[in-house]
C-alpha cells in the first residue's frame, strides 16, 4: 500500500515580495520510503551563508526553518528516515537537492542530462552538495512514453509505476516526475513553472522570471505549452509545481467539463 505525503521544504520571501515553497513528496511503503525532491537540508538551515553565499540567499529570500527540512518532517510524521532509500530528483538547483546530504545512503535518480550538466555548470550548481558521494543512477533518453511524453521507467523497488519525464527548458535536463496512485496519475512538473499562474497569463511577472532563469527559454515556452496542451486533454491527472503555495498539498483535479486554461 502506497502513502504520499505532501511536504513543504523551503520557505522563500523573495525581494518582491511574492512567497513561494518547496513540494516535496514523500513516498511511504512499509518498508522503505522515497522522496521526491529534497528542499533544502540541515546543513544549509545551520550554516546557510557558508553552505550557500549570503548573495545568493538574499537575491531568492531563502528562510530558514529546521522543522521545514525533509528528515525532521519525516521524524514528525512518526517515520524513521533511515528507512529513506532513494531519492528522485526533478533537476539540481540548490533549492531542490539541499536535504540530500541528510539521508546519505539514499540512492539519488536524476535524468542523465542533468547529472551531465551538473559535473560541468559550476555556476547554476552548487556542487558541494553532493560532496557525500551517494549512489547515483542517471536515466538517459529512451523509447518509452507515458501519454504524450517520453518516459523514463525508474528503478525504484516499490509496488508502484514511477516515471521521470523530460521537461527540458528549465535546466538542460529538467525532468517531471509521474507517480502511479492505485487509478490516479500524479505529475509533479518540478520547475516547469514557478506558479500555475503561468499556464493562463504570460504576461505575468512571474513568468518572465521562469523564462529569465532557463537555462533554453524557447525550450522552456514549448515545455509549457506542452503542460497546457496536455492539462486540457487529461484533467483527470493531477498536475502541480514545486513552488506554488496554491498547489499546496494539491490542486484540486479539474471536472471532465471543465478546462484548466
Amino acid at each position: 500500500m502506497l502513502q504520499i505525503h505532501h511536504l513543504n521544504c523551503v520557505d522563500i520571501q523573495s525581494p518582491m515580495g511574492a512567497s513561494a515553497i518547496g513540494h516535496c513528496l514523500l513516498l511511504e511503503t512499509p518498508d522503505r520510503l522515497v522522496l521526491i525532491d529534497t528542499g533544502i537540508g540541515l546543513q544549509e538551515t545551520r550554516q546557510p551563508a557558508e553552505r550557500l553565499g549570503q548573495q545568493l540567499i538574499d537575491a531568492i529570500g531563502l528562510q530558514f526553518d529546521e522543522a521545514l527540512t525533509a528528515i525532521q518532517q519525516i521524524t514528525a510524521l512518526g517515520l524513521d528516515p533511515k528507512k529513506v532509500t532513494d531519492c528522485l530528483i526533478s533537476h539540481l538547483d540548490l533549492d531542490h537537492i539541499g536535504g540530500l546530504a541528510d539521508f546519505p545512503h539514499a540512492t539519488v535518480h536524476v535524468g542523465a542530462e542533468e547529472y551531465e550538466q551538473f559535473t560541468r555548470d559550476h555556476d547554476r550548481y552548487l556542487s558541494h552538495q553532493l560532496d557525500h558521494r551517494p549512489e547515483i543512477i542517471t536515466y538517459p533518453a529512451g523509447n518509452d512514453t507515458w501519454f504524450s511524453f517520453e518516459a523514463r521507467k525508474t528503478r525504484v523497488a516499490i509496488d508502484t509505476d514511477i516515471y521521470l519525464i523530460p521537461l527540458f527548458g528549465h535546466s538542460r535536463g529538467h525532468c517531471g516526475v509521474a507517480i502511479r496512485q492505485e487509478a490516479t496519475w500524479l505529475f509533479y512538473i518540478g520547475d516547469a513553472y514557478y506558479l500555475r499562474a503561468e499556464l493562463t497569463d504570460p504576461d505575468h511577472p512571474v513568468a518572465a522570471l521562469s523564462k529569465m532563469k532557463a537555462d533554453d527559454a524557447a525550450l522552456h515556452m514549448a515545455t509549457l505549452h506542452r503542460i497546457r496542451t496536455f492539462m486540457h486533454a487529461h484533467p483527470e491527472v493531477v498536475v502541480f509545481g514545486y513552488h506554488d503555495i496554491t498547489e499546496f498539498p494539491l490542486p484540486a483535479v479539474t471536472r471532465e467539463n471543465e478546462s484548466p486554461v
